[in-house]
């Protein structure tokens, strides 16, 4: 079975034919910077990551373009209000390109500890005046827009189109649902292509109709069309953002263009905390800082970046994820037993004798790559795909135990990093010989301790069984010894 997914613009599973295969373009909507990453950014850019590289696994060639939103993002997410931005530079007392160099590379930090892969092209909307400002006199020139006291509206009544993605008519757009009302506009679902900055506004740049700045959905349009082209293979977003912002941009690329905006849109589901959906002024809004590092009154502990990236992962991109202590501890477990057999198996690989291959283990290993793949296939089932993940682990279990041939080992070794490294991103930290001898210490306190367990001084071997764990070191007694 060929690659299958959901396309939200006709709310079907359909096949997956790119415009001019092997090649793929791909646009997601980026973060606006103007705070620390959250919970909610990582099940987005998590999920999309696993597409990515996905596609490439399946031997597309993708441009995978991600923007940054560094202005014009207005604080109620349509055409009125403060720039996010500017806001929050004046709450800090910085200028607005201080915040957004701060949080950009917050935001970087976060997607990387999370094994993240950065875009081909990130371009910024800051960057990008120019080209906005001509798409905004393009819509005017083919009477798709309008301009009034400085300010350019995207006129949806000029588009029959408009309101496809969402399944919403222009007719039941009324004024003050989710659109502020603003009596410069014909009609209250109008948006601005291009504001008229008022006096004092620090973001502005001229343009043929005064200072001003652009709007947020212009950007998106802009931005993916420049980098990619007039037709987007895939363009992928929060579902929170599937009206107005991803209608918007429908509309402006197909009224400059003529031609589809993109063939496939795909959005992920939102995620909650505990069963309620997270915000700041919820007080239940958890930055991935305070997961992975400085802790957050609602969390009993920080997890390690990978731990959340196996969560999400455990989850289709379409469904909502809900966080809770339990439900992190568990993946948690799960996570680190994947870890140890993947690396218990590398470790029996190199040392195993050689043997014939046994066509079992041959059929084995051919099933569960198909299973994973008919996975990922099926619109990028990343929980049926962990699940057979996870039957691969028992099953290596066993030939490990079974003293299989290093052949069949190093074939399923091979296997295990493919899948769960390359095409699912789960990556843990080194503890080889080569991070500064950290493991030869390590060994010889485990060393130690076995001797005074084997000379019946328990406390002392508590002590340093205990003095480890507190350090990040988890010890494990076996029949074969203590491995950590």
């Amino acid at each position: 079975m060929g690659l299958r997914l959901y396309n939200t613009l006709g709310r079907k599973v359909e096949d997956f034919e790119p415009l001019n295969p092997p090649k793929v373009g791909m646009y997601v909507c980026g973060p606006t910077v103007y705070g620390h990453s959250h919970l909610g950014h990582a099940k987005s850019y998590v999920s999309f990551d696993a597409i990515v590289r996905w596609l490439r696994f399946s031997g597309y060639d993708v441009n995978y373009v991600q923007n940054i939103t560094d202005v014009g993002h207005l604080t109620d997410d349509a055409d009125e209000g403060e720039d996010k931005i500017i806001a929050e530079a004046r709450r800090r007392g910085l200028h607005p390109m201080a915040v957004v160099e701060l949080f950009t590379k917050s935001y970087l930090d976060d997607m990387d500890a999370l094994n993240v892969l950065r875009p081909d092209i990130m371009p910024r909307a800051s960057g990008h005046i120019i080209e906005q400002v001509e798409g905004a006199k393009a819509l005017l020139e083919k009477g798709h827009a309008y301009e009034v006291n400085g300010s350019i509206y995207f006129d949806v009544a000029s588009f029959k189109g408009y309101g496809k993605l969402s399944g919403r008519s222009v007719e039941e757009m009324e004024a003050g649902a989710r659109v502020a009302v603003n009596d410069e506009k014909r009609h209250p679902a109008d948006f601005a292509l291009w504001k008229r900055a008022e006096a004092g506004h620090i973001m502005q740049w001229p343009s043929p109709w005064g200072m001003g700045y652009p709007g947020w959905h212009l950007e998106c349009s802009v931005m993916s069309q420049k980098y990619i082209g007039d037709t987007l293979d895939i363009h992928g977003g929060g579902l929170e953002n599937q009206f107005p912002h991803h209608e918007c941009e429908i509309a402006q690329g197909e009224c400059t263009t003529g031609h589809t905006f993109a063939r496939y849109w795909l959005h992920n589901n939102m995620c909650t905390l505990n069963g309620q959906k997270m915000g700041k002024s919820l007080g239940n809004a958890i930055s991935l800082k305070e997961v992975f590092y400085d802790g957050h009154h609602l969390l009993d502990q920080t997890f390690e970046p990978v731990v959340v990236r196996h969560f999400i992962l455990t989850s289709h991109y379409r469904t909502p994820l809900d966080f809770s202590n339990e439900a992190l501890k568990a993946a948690e477990a799960g996570c680190y037993k994947l870890r140890d057999t993947t690396r218990e198996l590398t470790a029996a690989a190199a040392k195993a004798d050689a043997k014939p291959r046994a066509e079992q283990i041959q059929f084995a290993l051919e099933d569960i790559e198909k299973r994973f793949t008919e996975a990922m296939n099926d619109d990028f089932n990343t929980a049926a795909a962990i699940a057979t993940v996870f039957d691969f682990v028992k099953q290596a279990g066993a030939w490990m135990r079974e003293e299989t041939g290093q052949e069949d080992l190093r074939a399923a070794d091979t296997l295990m990093q493919r899948l769960v490294g390359d095409a699912l991103g789960l990556k843990w930290a080194e503890t080889g010989a080569d991070s500064n001898g950290r493991d030869s210490i390590i060994q010889i306190l485990v060393d130690l301790r076995a001797e005074a367990r084997q000379a019946k001084n328990f406390e002392l071997g508590d002590q340093i069984r205990d003095r480890l764990t507190a350090a990040g070191v988890e010890l494990k007694d076996g029949p074969e010894g203590t491995k950590w």
